[in-house]
């Protein structure tokens, strides 16, 4: 089990940095500062963060296989800007409800068909499952990874208590012209690492 404690700096200690953009939007719009964290190499990732985290594959169906559930969207926030569409989201079991992820993604709409853009504003699929059903080619490109401690707000949305060491990454969809379809921002619950094996 993850011990709580200090976050050992094995990379520089962002605060307000583009590692988790948007994220950070959302807490400086909230009048609240970002919780430390620190960059990490993904071989430092222990498991089973490491499997869930540490590929090139979408996170939503990754999240399924491990807790053998469908997952669906809690929007905590959103806006627009422009061409682009902001949110902050939970990530939640559809047999219990349980919280599996939390994060932020900054969509740029203008990429997507009109089909697509109309399912992304209705707020109600994570936007893995939106990929999927309407076929739209793209690849996953993880930039970093990072241990954060959780906040007052983390801890309340993933459902944990006290001071917890969380794992997280920062993943690009890139379209076959590769430009940026998504950026995201993904922290997994400490509960993950509880979970048995994937059969």
């Amino acid at each position: 089990m993850l011990e709580p404690g200090p976050i050992p700096a094995d990379g520089p200690i962002c605060s307000g940095s583009a590692l988790v953009h948007p994220l950070d939007q959302f807490y400086a719009q909230a009048g609240k500062p970002l919780p430390p964290l620190s960059v990490i190499e993904g071989e430092a990732v222990p498991e089973p963060y490491r499997r869930l985290l540490v590929h090139q594959a979408d996170m939503t169906p990754t999240l399924e296989k491990f807790h053998g559930t469908l997952l669906h969207l809690r929007v905590i926030g959103s806006r627009r800007q422009g061409g682009d569409y902001f949110r902050e989201v939970t990530l939640l079991r559809d047999d219990n409800n349980q919280p599996v992820e939390f994060g932020a993604i900054k969509i740029s709409l203008h990429l997507f068909p009109a089909s697509a853009q109309a399912e992304i504003l209705q707020e109600h699929q994570p936007l893995g499952h939106i990929l999927e059903s309407c076929r739209i080619q793209h690849t996953s490109r993880p930039s970093a990874f990072f241990r954060i401690a959780s906040d007052r707000l983390i801890n309340e949305l993933l459902q944990l208590s006290g001071a917890q060491v969380l794992y997280g990454r920062r993943n690009t969809l890139f379209d076959p012209h590769q430009r940026a379809l998504a950026e995201i921002v993904e922290i997994l619950p400490v509960a993950a690492g509880r979970e048995s094996a994937p059969r």
